[in-house]
């Protein structure tokens, strides 16, 4: 006995393991065709709620149709056993003895009971049988139960409800007293019915509720498949829309009834117009970045060329002469500077379109930098016979940027001015008008041509006439570059063989900030 109770826990451990695993697949098996696609969500959610809701409803329907099916059964009772008071006072007394009363009230009451379907039995106060309809059944001394005494002693009718214990089907037992109300109770009448069509009853309510569940559940799925197919569809399209914009494929989204789909449309046109925009900007940028490595490579290519050749005819021993030599040793030199210069420009000028340069904007006095600068390269101006006058029209222009950065841009453009103007006059002016501090730098030097002046600020440009061969090309590009990044704007104005003017406007600093 003891090896078998192992045993058999092992079985039912075995079982239960299987049916935890068999309800864990189909819980799996569930979830995963719910969350397939929006056709099972919506079909599923739909179809458990309305299953839900009916098997409340048949719940609930039930309950209510049992409960007024009793009460209307009881309130039926009751009024059946007033009505058999009634017929028992016209025929016979209750407490008659005489043979014939006798038989007259038994035949009364199997009438009455065979008229009302019910079992009728009449007891005194001590809760004693007195007649019954159904005299066969009934046992010499037989009482009824002691709480229909307590009730008839109560004085009062009552309908009461029980189960019997064979059939298990409810009981109605309607109790009034025998006789008329002005007088005294002695006696009772009790009714007893059993309700057969009651089940029958609740069972048909029950299968129309099903039929009728059934049908409204086959029209919810029809509704929910056609629902599922008029959500899906507009997002089905969007989807398609999306993988086209994904290949570059330019596509606008067709418009959709629903609110909701017109928001999500209206926010892919505007995906879509971005990743245009996207794609059209990493073209340019390509296209940029190709044409400056190529800018880059012409423009060192020149002076690598020239210093190699240089360098291997010395090597060779093709220049015996000394004063040769020293020429191409500066020629080397030159070159060298200017490969510096260029290299020095051109990492300046891709921190600035990187967009990590950054400037500190500090309140600073445009007239006293100007100044400065200006008087720093008097020198310069004195070399080539030129003149470098400064001069101002107001007491005080200030404006927020970064003294470095601002003196850099004056600089660069009184050394271009220098370049191209040779016993000339160079004029630095200063002024302040409609909100604005202007800075202009005015030569008298060759100027630029009107065919060259739109093309200055384009990378690696040389003008025709350029003053000074050995530049980059890149120094009115890093110009304008500093001048934007401090809030200012740049522009030029120049005629051939007359001179040149730069204009720097920056908005004024306000005396209370």
């Amino acid at each position: 006995m003891k090896k078998d109770i192992p045993f058999g826990g092992d079985i039912f451990q075995l079982l239960l393991d299987a049916t935890c695993r068999f309800f864990r697949q189909v819980k799996g098996l569930i979830q995963e065709q719910f969350n397939k696609n929006i056709y099972t969500r919506i079909l599923f959610t739909n179809v458990t709620a309305f299953v839900v809701a009916l098997l409340a409803m048949s719940f609930l329907a039930g309950l209510v149709v049992r409960q007024v099916t009793y009460a209307q059964a009881e309130q039926e009772l009751l009024r059946k056993a007033k009505r058999v008071n009634y017929a028992l006072l016209q025929q016979v007394s209750p407490a008659g003895e005489a043979a014939g009363e006798e038989l007259k009230r038994q035949e009364l009451l199997k009438f009455l009971a065979d008229t009302f379907d019910t079992r009728i039995t009449i007891f005194d106060l001590g809760g004693t049988i007195l007649a019954t309809s159904a005299e066969q059944e009934m046992i010499p001394g037989s009482k009824v139960e002691e709480r229909f005494v307590k009730t008839l002693a109560a004085g009062a009718a009552a309908v009461t409800r029980a189960v019997d214990r064979e059939t298990g089907q409810p009981v109605f037992n309607a109790l009034v007293p025998m006789g008329k109300e002005d007088e005294a109770i002695e006696f009772g009448i009790l009714l007893e019915a059993k309700p057969a069509s009651l089940d029958l009853a609740l069972s048909r309510a029950r299968l129309y509720l099903v039929v009728g569940g059934m049908f409204i559940l086959l029209v919810i799925i029809i509704l929910s498949v056609y629902l599922a197919m008029h959500i899906s569809r507009p997002i089905s399209r969007l989807a398609t829309t999306v993988a086209e914009i994904s290949r570059g494929s330019e596509v606008s989204p067709e418009e959709e009834p629903l609110d909701e789909i017109k928001t999500l449309a209206g926010q892919l046109k505007k995906l879509a117009l971005r990743h245009r925009m996207i794609l059209a900007e990493s073209r340019r940028t390509e296209e940029e970045r190709a044409r400056l490595f190529a800018e880059i490579s012409h423009e060192l290519r020149t002076p690598l060329t020239t210093v190699q050749g240089f360098v291997e005819a010395i090597r060779d021993g093709m220049v015996q002469d000394a004063p040769l030599r020293e020429r191409y040793l500066d020629t080397i030199y030159t070159q060298t500077l200017h490969m510096a210069r260029l290299v020095d420009d051109i990492l300046a000028l891709s921190r600035l379109e990187s967009g990590n340069f950054t400037v500190e904007k500090i309140p600073l006095d445009l007239v006293a930098l100007a100044r400065g600068v200006a008087t720093s390269m008097e020198g310069a101006a004195r070399d080539r016979n030129t003149s470098l006058l400064f001069e101002k029209k107001t007491d005080s222009a200030r404006v927020l940027g970064d003294a470095n950065r601002m003196e850099q841009i004056i600089r660069n453009l009184l050394k271009n001015a220098l370049a191209a103007t040779e016993n000339g006059t160079i004029r630095v002016r200063v002024e302040a008008r409609e909100g604005e501090a202007i800075l202009a730098i005015e030569d008298n030097g060759i100027g630029i041509a009107p065919e060259d002046l739109p093309h200055i600020w384009d990378r690696f440009y040389q003008a025709r006439n350029r003053p000074d061969p050995k530049g980059s090309g890149l120094g009115l590009v890093i110009v304008k570059k500093l001048v934007q990044l401090q809030g200012g704007k740049i522009d030029v104005e120049s005629r051939l063989g007359e001179g040149t003017t730069f204009t720097i406007s920056f908005p004024l600093l306000d005396q209370s900030e």
